[in-house]
């Protein structure tokens, strides 16, 4: 009986915070989580947990900490339904209700703010309860005034004048939400198209090894002159740049800033003035390194890091002494940059500076295996850190201003070129553990990991290795470390990706020193996120793209759509299921952006082939001859599918016969075929991959994988330069033609 009653409260708090007792599998199999696996992710909430008194103490604080909170730490509201009610939790004796004073004020950001004043039976008690042995009553608190979206400070302060507690203040952040996110006015096109681009592989005859921004100059320039509306790109987000782990967009150090190596640094002003920087740059063993990055069959991230980070030193230096401290025009520029990134961007560079120190004195990368006193960023040994290495700190911080300034240009570029969206950018799901952001923010950040449950396709589940952030902890700071991530990779771009879309509703957390078997659900403030999500895509008039791929619930999928985000549908899923037949132009989604394949899935080339399948085997990934058989017979089918839906819609190009039997080879004209297919679907953005046009047959991507396949390392085969001149990239044009005829879905409400 013991254990049972012990099971039960940890269920009940379990259920309190929002832990899902189980999920239903790919096959329809339902698993319940474990009493261990609850108490284990309780834990990794930070509660105490331990001991069954431990539990109970932790039911009643999550029972009654609404109660004894005055007010609730945020407070999200969609627009429409204003005017605004608030509830507040008063401690009061009995009958003492009239000698109550409640003042408050609501500020905007510009600080403008309006007071009012409600007292005695203006204060009506709607419930009351009582805590530890204190009555408290719940009032309504009404706003009078419609206002914008955005964000507000509202502070109350209540007096009580009949005895019990003195005077209480708290205050909140308010966020009034708009109903949808940003999407473009439907101008009577079909929808837009663009080109989707790792950055990092693109070859050319100046970059240094590595893809920059100057190569996305000239693709964006490339793709708006041929009709394009927007150039997407991976992640930019900073990552370690260490082989072999360190190399994926997709697990940052941080997501507020970004990755040097993407600097054209020949194009910075500073080195250019600097004589210490040209004269390093002409140097024998600096051009023989030069030379040796351009030559590579695949990226070497440390050595571009560290070529491009020795010369922006001296530039710097030169920025330090003629701009920074004259106070030129240049030096201004990067105060107000400065000013306007504030602790976030100083925590960001002492996080760097500190990293670098360690790696270079202890060779230790993650901020864990710091001396402990550097663990915590507000310790007197980490602001004496940051005093005595200003100078250090503030180089950091430059190199960032150079990337924001170089990104605005290039967005700039884009709509002054025609392009109806620019830069669409993408929003990895997380952040490393041992990185800036997790170091700077521990207090949101939970003791699990972020990961996936068992499927078909990896029988032990997955674990991502990014630390999940606790709900409970995100609403105590505001969510602002949520918003801030959002703003920053809004910026500059017209549209966002946000991967694992299903993370917003729920998350699957790995608790510390467990199996991915062994995780569990935990439910997320979704609502509240995706209002935040549509304010900032308004405020920076950015398209939100979901990408909701996978096992996600329809329900999740529909709410989505319903504000205004657009759906993420791939033409190798997009299937009459169970019927695996290939679904016709017509049935798909207006609301979306449709693609043929992402960087985690083989290229149109690979695909067609069966490389991915021959890659797979040599590897040793297949757990046996039947299963990469099938793969075989599927992909057979699924060629002959594809020939036969180019088929029915007119598309199949007359020198290639229906029979997958007689088209061995993919071929451009199959390959722009297909793209035509889905240039005929009502979707609102159609996004082609560089990959496919220029034949590449290795994903950039194979999961699962580390060292044993090159991922996030692989060059283009052809230079950019060489790349926009090819028939195949210029034939993008009378592919995409027909898309600014009539828009079959426009009047599905869009």
């Amino acid at each position: 009986m013991e254990q049972d009653t012990a099971e039960l409260r940890i269920n009940e708090l379990a259920e309190l915070y929002e832990i899902l007792p189980g999920y239903w599998d790919i096959f329809g199999t339902w698993h319940a989580i474990t009493p261990e696996t609850k108490k284990a992710i309780l834990a990794a909430m930070k509660l105490k947990v331990g001991t069954e008194e431990d539990i109970e103490k932790e039911i009643h604080e999550k029972k009654t900490k609404v109660w004894k909170s005055l007010l609730a730490p945020v407070h999200v509201i969609a627009e429409h339904e204003q005017p605004l009610s608030f509830p507040l939790f008063i401690p009061v004796n009995d009958g003492a209700e009239g000698g109550l004073s409640v003042s408050c004020s609501m500020e905007d950001e510009q600080g403008m703010s309006g007071d009012v004043t409600l007292s005695g039976d203006s204060l009506p008690v709607s419930e009351e309860l009582v805590v530890d042995g204190q009555r408290h009553v719940r009032i309504m608190l009404n706003d009078t005034v419609r206002r914008e979206p955005g964000y507000y400070t509202l502070t109350v302060t209540v007096n009580n004048h009949s005895g019990g507690p003195g005077q209480l203040r708290k205050t909140t952040r308010v966020i009034i939400a708009p109903e949808t996110c940003y999407l473009p006015e439907d101008n009577g096109e079909r929808g837009l198209w663009g080109l989707a681009v790792n950055l990092y592989a693109l070859r050319s005859a100046r970059n240094w090894g590595v893809g920059d921004f100057r190569d996305l100059r000239e693709v964006c320039t490339s793709v708006a002159g041929l009709g394009g509306s927007f150039v997407g790109v991976n992640p930019l987000h900073a990552i370690p740049n260490t082989n072999p782990y360190g190399l994926s967009p997709y697990s940052p150090i941080s997501r507020l800033f970004r990755n040097v190596i993407y600097l054209d640094v020949e194009a910075v002003t500073d080195v250019a003035e600097s004589a210490a920087a040209r004269s390093a740059m002409q140097a024998v063993s600096f051009r023989a390194a030069l030379k040796e990055l351009r030559d590579a069959a695949s990226v070497d991230y440390e050595k571009a890091a560290v070529v491009k980070m020795e010369i922006l030193r001296y530039a710097f230096d030169h920025f330090h002494e003629k701009h920074y401290m004259q106070d030129t025009a240049r030096g201004r520029d990067f105060r107000t940059y400065l000013a306007g990134e504030g602790e976030a961007l100083e925590a960001f560079s002492l996080h760097l500076a500190l990293h670098e120190h360690f790696v270079r004195t202890r060779h230790v990368y993650a901020w864990q295996e710091w001396p402990e006193a550097y663990h915590d960023l507000k310790h007197e040994a980490v602001r004496q850190y940051r005093d005595d290495h200003e100078k250090e700190i503030l180089f950091h911080c430059y190199v960032q201003w150079l990337i924001d300034r170089r990104l605005a240009e290039l967005q700039t570029l884009c709509r002054s070129s025609g392009m109806r969206v620019g830069l669409y950018h993408d929003l990895a799901i997380g952040a490393i553990g041992g990185g800036s952001d997790i170091w700077v923010y521990q207090d949101v950040a939970g003791g699990a990991d972020v990961g996936a449950p068992p499927d078909d396709f990896n029988p032990n589940g997955q674990n991502w290795g990014f630390p999940t952030l606790i709900p409970e902890m995100l609403k105590q700071t505001g969510y602002e470390l949520f918003i801030r991530t959002l703003r920053k990779n809004m910026r500059h771009g017209g549209a966002l990706r946000i991967d694992h879309a299903l993370g917003l509703f729920r998350l699957f957390w790995i608790p510390s020193g467990m199996s991915p078997k062994q995780g569990g659900y935990v439910l997320q403030p979704s609502l509240d996120f995706l209002r935040i999500i549509a304010l900032e895509s308004r405020r920076n008039r950015t398209i939100v793209i979901a990408e909701d791929l996978g096992t996600i619930d329809e329900q999740f999928r529909n709410m989505l759509q319903q504000f205004g985000m657009l759906s993420y549908r791939l033409f190798y899923f997009e299937r009459n299921y169970p019927d695996v037949s290939f679904k016709l132009p017509g049935q798909y989604v207006s609301t979306a952006l449709c693609a043929v394949t992402t960087h985690d899935l083989p290229t149109l080339y690979g695909y067609w082939e069966g490389y991915d399948i021959e890659v797979k085997s040599r590897l040793g990934i297949y757990p046996d001859d039947h299963a990469r058989e099938q793969d075989r017979a599927a992909r057979q089918r699924d060629r002959g599918l594809i020939l036969a839906a180019l088929k029915t819609e007119n598309l199949l190009p007359d020198d290639v016969p229906d029979d997958p039997a007689l088209v061995p080879r993919m071929t451009p004209r199959l390959c722009s075929a297909i793209y035509r297919y889905l240039a005929k679907t009502p979707c609102r953005m159609v996004l082609v991959s560089l990959d496919d046009v220029i034949g590449t047959m290795d994903q950039q991507n194979l999961p699962g994988t580390v060292d044993q396949h090159p991922n996030w390392v692989q060059k283009t085969p052809l230079t950019v330069e060489a790349i926009i001149s090819d028939k195949r990239f210029r034939d993008l044009k009378e592919v995409f033609r027909g898309l600014s005829g009539p828009n079959p879905g426009s009047s599905s409400g869009q």
